[in-house]
């Protein structure tokens, strides 16, 4: 199935905003690389850049939730599935060619300065420790030790994207 013109445009900022970050790309690389006449991109983001960062951040998450599940999906305990997720996630920097950032701080964090973008942000990182720590009482572990491992594996995963 061949992606919507929307799509297109919000999968390549998310790839671009990532690896560039938010300042880093410009308008006119980003429909350079999806391919679209830029009268596209003001049809569905009539507020530009700042729009199409939001499009973008919230394809970044769902992609991370999809991971997320993905990998806890057929695990025996939390320890395998966070193991599983982190492999993962390393897979898909080697198969990018380059180590990149979190995908949600790269598009959100260096963007305009707007409590939305922030908000925005803290909202998905929440919603990635609710989302780990519901895997890990699946798996078994208590409510306080599944909070714990759900704050661990986020912060392992920023300070990895970070370095």
């Amino acid at each position: 199935m061949e992606q919507s013109t929307k799509d297109k445009l919000a999968w390549t900022a998310a790839k671009l905003f990532q690896e560039k970050g938010f300042n880093g790309v410009g308008l006119n690389e980003i429909l350079t690389a999806a391919g679209v006449p830029k009268g596209s991109l003001y049809h569905h983001f009539p507020n530009g850049k700042t729009d199409l960062a939001f499009e973008a951040a919230d394809f970044a998450h769902r992609e991370m939730t999809r991971i997320i599940d993905d990998a806890f999906s057929d695990a025996s305990d939390y320890r395998a599935g966070a193991t599983t997720l982190l492999y993962k996630l390393a897979k898909l920097f080697d198969l990018m060619g380059k180590h990149t950032g979190c995908p949600i701080s790269r598009i959100l964090f260096a963007g305009p300065e707007k409590d939305d973008f922030r908000t925005r942000s803290a909202d998905y990182f929440d919603a990635w420790m609710v989302q780990i720590k519901a895997h890990a009482r699946r798996l078994g572990e208590s409510d306080p030790v599944a909070n714990t491992q759900a704050q661990k594996l986020f912060i392992t995963l920023q300070g990895g994207w970070t370095l």
